[in-house]
């Protein structure tokens, strides 16, 4: 009942805040007439951010207004894309996970891989609480978003050290609002991303990170997601735009400092931070991304829907969500369309 409640708001909460749209494509709010592409995008190290920088899809797509929205969580960009207001959407797979399980069922497809959890997130202990391994937390607060990636990873980190969510006082914060609960000493500990994970161990010490977790079972993604809606009426919109993620996979490969200094600006750090960020998470080449360990290729969804399913079930065991949703759910979510072609030509 309560997860009926929490998505009920959540619905109440979206349609209040964004408005109910039936369309995929906005016209609203722009100063032209061209049809308007809507994005949602988070501040982490990523892709998406080098796209959104150099203005490619403005460049690409000259008959679409291009209009971009920062989201604080994948919580967020899912409550966007059940009020309709987002074409495309970054998020992690978490979130991804939940938003294709009942209750919220959401009417998306993931379309790209923007990278893998790394040592870009981690469960980090602040210095002076008396925290020195996993096992110490029993009893402290500790803080993450929601329906995060982080989220996930923090309880498969107190589940591998035999302690529930009811062993740990747990407080949903944003980001921004972690590190001024960790500044005021209001947290023991803490489970979050980059670029607020570099200031939290600035005073504090990781006790885990989540490319640990993924060497034990538990892999986490940062995820795009595309619309069904979107999907559909626009197919050849969705290739453009992902020839434009993988350009900017390739620049991550094979111009870093190019990478860095576009993200930089959007972050609002130095390049030579972004330039170190960047180095602690796992960025697949495009290759890779349409290969059968990841998106896989048209017709044929890679094993990325197997990892889905497994963060679902782990969700549900977690009491996160009612049930897990079957596998062949996360199947029919791969956005496979000209797989490899697209993104690898």
């Amino acid at each position: 009942m309560r997860i009926k409640a929490l998505f009920a708001a959540s619905v109440a909460v979206a349609a209040a805040t964004f408005g109910l749209s039936a369309c995929a494509v906005d016209h609203s709010g722009q100063s032209s007439e061209k049809p308007t592409i809507r994005l949602g995008y988070q501040s982490f190290p990523s892709g998406d951010l080098i796209v959104k920088n150099n203005k490619w899809l403005e460049e690409a797509l000259p008959d679409y207004n291009i209009k971009w929205t920062k989201f604080d969580s994948g919580a967020d960009v899912n409550t966007a894309f059940i009020a309709k207001e987002l074409d495309f959407g970054a998020l992690g797979s978490s979130p991804v996970a939940r938003g294709l399980s009942a209750p919220l069922n959401i009417p998306y497809k993931v379309a790209f891989v923007l990278d893998v959890a790394g040592d870009n997130e981690a469960l980090v202990a602040r210095d002076g609480a008396g925290v020195n391994s996993i096992a110490d937390l029993r009893g402290k607060r500790i803080a993450t978003p929601f329906a995060s990636t982080a989220h996930y990873s923090l309880l498969a980190a107190l589940a591998q050290n035999g302690l529930s969510p009811s062993d740990v006082q747990l407080i949903d914060l944003q980001p921004q609002a972690i590190l001024a609960a960790w500044e005021r000493g209001d947290i023991a500990a803490a489970y979050s991303w980059l670029p607020t994970l570099d200031q939290l161990r600035k005073t504090g010490k990781d006790l885990i990170t989540s490319r640990q977790l993924a060497k034990d079972g538990k892999p986490t993604l940062d995820l795009a997601a595309v619309s069904d809606d979107f999907s559909t009426a626009h197919p050849e919109v969705v290739d453009i735009w992902r020839k434009q993620q993988a350009r900017a996979l390739n620049v991550i490969k094979d111009d870093p400092q190019a990478a860095a200094k576009a993200i930089a600006a959007e972050v609002g750090l130095s390049p030579e931070d972004v330039a170190g960020q960047l180095k602690q998470g796992v960025y697949l080449t495009p290759a890779e991304v349409a290969s059968p360990e990841w998106l896989g290729s048209d017709g044929a969804p890679g094993n990325i829907a197997a990892n889905l399913q497994s963060a679902s079930q782990f969700l549900a065991d977690q009491k996160q969500i009612p049930e897990t949703a079957p596998l062949q759910t996360f199947k029919d979510a791969i956005y496979t369309k000209g797989l490899p072609d697209v993104i690898v030509k």
